[in-house]
């Protein structure tokens, strides 16, 4: 899971005084995260995850396997590690006396925030339970321990409200995501502007067709327009001469007629 999510804080005590391999009792443990993931596959040794309540058996595996060192210090927690799997990882530390603390986060979860929840868990823990911690029998301490565990998780769980790298990358990831959108609706707006362009060179050249066509219907009506003045204008000449051609003619047979009478 490929997340920053916290998912379960511990308290253990290892002695390291029994033999070559050290003991490790689980003293507490708060499951932080409401919604477990399901582990296809079998669990395999130091795996941080092997299903659901079981985070403090997994994390037991990597503490004998690869356990913390100490404080700089008595009464310091130190000697921090980080151990990942395929789903999360581990960031755990411990003190002179062999209690250790240890978060199970998701993998982007950043480790320099978890170890800082650790010292600071630590030191509160410390003066409220610690000569508790020191003697306690395996897994009695998870009542008494929930509210101070669930407290820092509940702290830590927003990671950019405790880091400030982390509220920085925040941020550019969000103006990387606005650029990208910005970007995506301008390629959006290009591709809109070019089918207009398209669109308004289709208009020019059927703009440009109507008119040649409207021009050459033009002179078609006009040489049309022509030849029907000319035949009327002929029809009209015709006319008149079939009238008048008559009325000459008989009009100067009179005046001939007229002239013949007078001696």
């Amino acid at each position: 899971m490929t997340d920053d999510k916290i998912r379960s804080a511990l308290v253990f005590r290892i002695d390291t005084t029994l033999g070559s391999s050290p003991s490790v009792s689980l003293l507490a443990k708060y499951d932080f995260a409401s919604d477990y993931e399901a582990h296809e596959g079998a669990a395999s040794e130091g795996a941080l995850y092997v299903g659901r309540g079981n985070y403090g058996d997994a994390v037991s595996m990597v503490l004998k396997s690869d356990p913390p060192g100490t404080g700089a210090e008595v009464g310091t927690i130190g000697g921090f590690k980080v151990v990942q799997s395929d789903a999360h990882q581990v960031v755990y530390g411990g003190d002179s006396d062999g209690v250790c603390f240890a978060i199970v986060t998701g993998l982007r979860y950043p480790s320099r925030v978890a170890t800082q929840m650790l010292t600071e868990c630590y030191g509160e823990y410390m003066k409220e339970l610690g000569d508790k911690a020191k003697t306690a029998a395996p897994n009695s301490l998870n009542r008494p321990s929930k509210s101070l565990l669930m407290k820092y998780c509940q702290k830590y769980s927003d990671v950019r409200s405790i880091d400030k790298a982390s509220a920085l990358i925040g941020k550019v990831e969000g103006v990387k995501v606005q650029m990208q959108d910005n970007i995506a609706s301008m390629l959006q707006n290009m591709e809109k502007t070019e089918a207009i362009s398209d669109q308004a060179n289709q208009l020019n050249e059927q703009a440009s067709v109507f008119k040649k066509k409207s021009t050459d219907l033009k002179r078609q009506m006009k040489c049309k327009n022509l030849k029907m003045t000319l035949i009327i204008v002929g029809l009209i000449v015709g006319i008149l001469l079939v009238i008048l051609v008559p009325l000459i003619s008989r009009a100067r047979k009179t005046s001939n007629n007229n002239n013949g009478d007078n001696p």
